[in-house]
């Protein structure tokens, strides 16, 4: 199994409908795929700045992301910075605060600072690397997107 660093995007409706997958490193982009390809279909997005590119579409064309992953390490934006926009593009598009997508922060940081910023920027669930399919499957249960 891969120790996993990435950050992904997924939509969930009843299950799965696009799962947005973004990582700099190609295996790991593979392998997490792999895990969240049974729920649907999975689009890529490698850094902070292609995920909110996607967030903003998706808003645009009424058919927003349910879930969202981000890596808090990610290059052009970091997840702290990403999960920060995307609350503004989320208010932008007069959503209000708890309509929006859920977020769950994927990180190899597991300090307290780190996990009490991401709480405060409204992130729902909080998993540290390396991150499998049981970890992931226990965010959705814990976020209610997964029964």
């Amino acid at each position: 199994s891969c120790s996993i660093s990435f950050d992904f995007i997924v939509t969930i409706l009843h299950y799965f409908r696009n799962v947005l997958n973004g990582s700099s490193i190609f295996i790991c982009r593979r392998v997490l795929t792999q895990h969240l390809s049974k729920f649907g279909v999975c689009d890529i997005a490698v850094d902070g700045e292609e995920a909110l590119q996607a967030i903003e579409m998706a808003l645009e064309s009424e058919s927003p992301y349910d879930l969202i992953c981000l890596d808090i390490m990610m290059p052009e934006l970091d997840g702290h910075e990403t999960l920060t926009a995307i609350r503004k593009l989320e208010s932008k598009f007069s959503l209000m605060p708890g309509e929006g997508s859920h977020i769950i922060m994927t990180t190899s940081l597991k300090d307290s600072k780190n996990v009490m910023t991401a709480f405060s920027n409204q992130c729902k669930a909080y998993l540290v690397k390396p991150i499998n399919q049981q970890k992931i499957e226990e965010a959705l249960k814990k976020t209610n997107l997964m029964a």
